[in-house]
């Protein structure tokens, strides 16, 4: 998949915050710390930071979600994670982003913190962002 690909199916599931452009993600994979995993509609991308991955989205084309494939995607991504030496993963969500928290939270992850007012809505409102974390040790 290309940077515009990435791009484009990101801003078909992302306004808030602002989806990311072909160049941003032309970035992340020009870097070797990154972890990428692709599906049909869709991807996960994050980064590896010594013993830690960092999960920075998972985005499925709205047509398709609810099929599975984020789950897939986020296995994936946690096994090559694994794979590459993470101990331990570790992400951002949005507090009201329920699809998403009942996914991570039936995966293993468990939350570990609150950003109050993180997010910020193009009309201004302001929604909180939920930390969690999951050891990639023994599962």
């Amino acid at each position: 998949m290309t940077p515009t690909q990435l791009a484009e199916i990101h801003a078909a599931c992302f306004s808030t915050p602002r989806p990311w452009t072909a160049e941003e993600f032309a970035g992340f994979l020009a870097l070797e710390r990154t972890v990428l995993c692709l599906g049909p509609d869709g991807f996960a991308l994050g980064q590896l930071a010594g013993p830690e991955v960092e999960l920075l989205t998972i985005s499925v084309r709205p047509r398709a979600q609810g099929q599975g494939q984020g789950r897939k995607l986020l296995s994936e991504f946690l096994d090559q994670s694994r794979s590459r030496g993470a101990q331990d993963a570790f992400l951002e969500v949005s507090v009201n982003n329920a699809a998403a928290i009942a996914l991570y939270k039936s995966t293993g992850f468990t939350e570990s913190g609150l950003r109050k007012d993180y997010y910020q809505a193009p009309n201004g409102q302001k929604s909180s962002s939920l930390l969690m974390r999951k050891s990639l040790n023994n599962s």
